[in-house]
């Protein structure tokens, strides 16, 4: 089996790499909020976190259908993609099992053809993938690619588990930062549109002399029959009283 000096590291310049990538991983989700992006960054820090690694990819799944979310390179996530049209492969395997899979291009010829042939001729030499579970919505696996056929050494794939777990964590909350925000601005519109049908309904109660739950009646019939939502069928209301009353002000012949 080949070997490489890069590999060959040190534990101490290893575990402080580990720490860098996961720091900087920590710097990019305090900046950005789109998962894809965030899903680049982990491509890039793994690559620093684990030795031997040359190339990066995240596999998510939809529906149970694997894509690529990002990569280092289009190389690697077009090998991804062969793993996906075989059903066949190393992140296939690691998102099924939940467990970490290693293996060498002889091994990976073995087991899964059509990617193995495909590596080789891309000059792969080496495999390595971690599932990787966000949330209920969001899971796959984050997949190693080397030049070299090393294998991956026994400590790398529990260092690229620690790395995952960490990104699993750290994306966790983000996710449910991003859902308590997403939650929060739809109450916030609630709140706007709730606001606009009283008005809508303290008109028309002035008007007409009638009581909220009339009022409110009248607003629901109106939508119903122009077929529009309620709270858009109050804020045309409240401007076209706004338009009117400028208009009025303005006096014949004055513009608004």
């Amino acid at each position: 089996m080949e070997t490489s000096n890069h590999v060959d590291r040190p534990l101490p310049v290893v575990l402080d790499e580990v720490t860098t990538a996961l720091e900087r991983l920590s710097e990019a989700l305090s900046r950005e909020d789109d998962l894809r992006v965030l899903m680049h960054q982990v491509c890039e820090q793994v690559v620093h976190a684990v030795p031997g690694l040359d190339e990066a990819t995240v596999t998510l799944l939809d529906g149970g259908r694997p894509f690529t979310a990002a990569s280092t390179s289009g190389l690697v996530a077009r090998l991804d993609g062969v793993q996906y049209a075989a059903g066949a492969g190393p992140c296939l395997d690691a998102a099924a099992t939940n467990r970490a899979v290693r293996a060498t291009i002889h091994e990976a010829q073995d087991r899964w053809p059509a990617f193995g042939a495909e590596s080789r001729a891309a000059g792969m030499g080496s495999f390595l993938s971690t599932p990787l579970t966000v949330d209920n919505e969001n899971s796959g696996a984050i997949n190693g690619y080397s030049r070299q056929g090393h294998g991956f050494h026994e400590l790398d794939a529990p260092l690229l588990s620690l790395y995952t777990t960490a990104v699993e964590t750290a994306l966790r909350s983000h996710s449910m930062y991003l859902r308590a925000f997403k939650l929060a601005e739809q109450l916030r519109s609630a709140l706007r549109s709730r606001a606009v049908i009283d008005q809508a309904k303290g008109v028309l109660m002035a008007v007409h002399a009638i009581t909220a739950d009339e009022a409110f009646q009248l607003l629901v019939e109106r939508s119903q029959h122009e077929n529009v939502k309620l709270h858009v069928l109050a804020e045309r209301f409240i401007a076209d009283l706004i338009t009117q009353r400028a208009t009025a002000e303005a006096g014949p012949g004055e513009e608004v």
